[in-house]
């Protein structure tokens, strides 16, 4: 059967690019891009949202994304910025539970729900990201994991609030390492995201879920990873920083 889920590719930027460094790259995307059925996603820093908004604002399948959003609606937290805030500077997507997040500022799965809850309400898309470590893998216990990050971070949703999800995942030991999952290893995954999804929400949730891979993703594998069933698009780190490259990963060259 054909896949109809929507296909994404969405370059998160992370804290790369001065602002005239990335209004450069979204310019540099956008006279690259042709008009195709693939969703483009330009997750940039905060600094560059409105501009980058201003630029990308009608073109045929190009949407603006942010990286990450606070729990709360507003408040006393410094240097933080909320969902409220992105969603007025024209954010449609936001990354949520990425694993350097998770790493780096001991995101629970707890809060990764609660900010998800909160990019819904004020109507954008989250990306949740789910995935796991090399030991994990290596103690073969990395099915177990991913189903929890999944159970932990979306049962909560009503059907509908589900409906509006897209799913990423980010073995965390290919990130930024080289190192990428196979495309069997991708897929295999990616089925049990899935298979998982369809326990919680009904098959037909899950078979329209768009689930994307992120993890050292570049033109030389993208097609492959990409053509796989259970794959739809990809998370793309590194390469996103690279107009051409990027725009090959969205074109399949």
């Amino acid at each position: 059967m054909e896949n109809k889920r929507t296909r994404i590719v969405a370059g998160n930027w992370k804290m790369n690019t001065t602002y005239e460094e990335g209004k450069d790259l979204a310019q540099a995307v956008m006279d690259r891009l042709q008009p195709s059925q693939v969703k483009v996603v330009l997750a940039a820093p905060y600094t560059h949202l409105r501009i980058i908004h201003n630029m990308i604002h009608g073109v045929n399948n190009l949407f603006l994304g942010a990286q990450n959003c606070h729990e709360s609606d507003s408040g006393a937290f410094t240097g933080e910025i909320s969902a409220a805030m992105l969603q007025s500077t024209g954010v449609q997507y936001v990354i949520l539970g990425h694993s350097e997040r998770l790493e780096y500022f001991h995101e629970s799965d707890e809060l990764v729900a609660a900010k998800i809850d909160q990019v819904l309400r004020h109507g954008m898309i989250p990306i949740f990201c789910c995935g796991e470590k090399l030991e994990v893998r290596e103690k073969e216990e990395h099915l177990q994991l991913v189903a929890s990050q999944v159970t932990n971070g979306l049962s909560h949703l009503s059907q509908e609030d589900f409906s509006k999800i897209v799913v990423a995942y980010e073995p965390v030991w290919a990130i930024g390492t080289g190192k990428n999952a196979s495309p069997k290893q991708a897929q295999d995954m990616h089925a049990h995201i899935r298979k998982t999804l369809a326990g919680h929400f009904g098959n037909d949730l899950a078979q329209k879920t768009s689930i994307l891979y992120g993890g050292s993703v570049k033109s030389s594998n993208a097609g492959e990873l990409f053509s796989q069933p259970d794959v739809d698009g990809g998370l793309v780190g590194g390469a996103s920083l690279n107009a051409e490259e990027f725009v090959k990963i969205v074109t399949g060259d």
